[in-house]
């Protein structure tokens, strides 16, 4: 089975950042990593990829136009077996729990700690097997 992971994020940067730091599992077809520039272009591609395939959607909270925290309910309903980890550089109180209300499972802090990140997605891959 093909697993997806939907990584939002405005940054341009941000999908050569991922590209490289998973370039092994990418490579041996451990999963795939979707990315999507925005909230809405987020939410068309997670409508495409058809569950139980996507397993994880890691998405930046700052983001022009929709933020991450209000696209968050809706692929919730959407998508409500799929993860959500927020994405942002401002990890205060006051974030982690606007994010966790609204159906996040978990947030991380710029710059990515991207061991806590595979030790995470290693996860899901268990949980989806």
């Amino acid at each position: 089975m093909n697993v997806y992971i939907l990584v939002v994020d405005d940054e341009p940067d941000v999908e050569a950042l991922f590209r490289q730091q998973f370039r092994r599992e990418l490579r041996a077809g451990r999963f795939q990593m979707e990315f999507a520039p925005s909230a809405p272009d987020a939410l068309r591609v997670a409508a495409e990829v058809r569950d139980p395939s996507l397993i994880l959607i890691l998405s930046d909270i700052n983001m022009p136009g929709m933020s991450g925290l209000d696209m968050l309910p809706k692929v919730r309903a959407a998508h409500p077996d799929v993860p959500v980890i927020m994405i942002t550089a401002y990890g205060d109180a006051e974030t982690r729990r606007k994010a966790i209300e609204r159906g996040a499972v978990g947030l991380l802090t710029k710059p990515i700690d991207f061991a806590l990140l595979r030790q995470e997605i290693d996860t899901r891959l268990e949980q989806a097997a």
